[in-house]
């Protein structure tokens, strides 16, 4: 399952506490190695902020539940994503059988 996951820094206290959280999070990411099952396709980080985003494909939920709980000072969304064209070819399936439904 490819997942988009985006992350958010959560709000802190005073500009010492981001500070402190800042080292804590480079401190607990710097030494961090992929999963081997976690293929990232783009790692990012939005500029000017505290947050980025990550595609990847992972056939282990737990895994991606694990990365989301590694640093607990950003706030993360781990949303399943499939590609567009997928996507429109179910879409015109369902709207076949509503079609298909009309006047029964």
């Amino acid at each position: 399952m490819k997942y988009m996951i985006s992350w958010n820094e959560r709000p802190q206290g005073s500009p010492g506490d981001y500070e402190n959280a800042q080292k804590r999070i480079l401190e607990v990411f710097s030494p961090w190695k992929p999963p081997a099952n976690f293929k990232i396709e783009s790692f990012v980080i939005r500029v000017g902020d505290w947050g980025g985003y990550m595609l990847m494909e992972c056939d282990d939920p737990l895994e991606v539940h694990k990365f989301c709980s590694m640093l607990p000072a950003f706030t993360f969304e781990a949303r399943p994503v499939v590609p567009v064209a997928d996507a429109i070819r179910v879409e015109l399936e369902a709207m076949a059988y509503r079609d298909g439904l009309k006047g029964k």
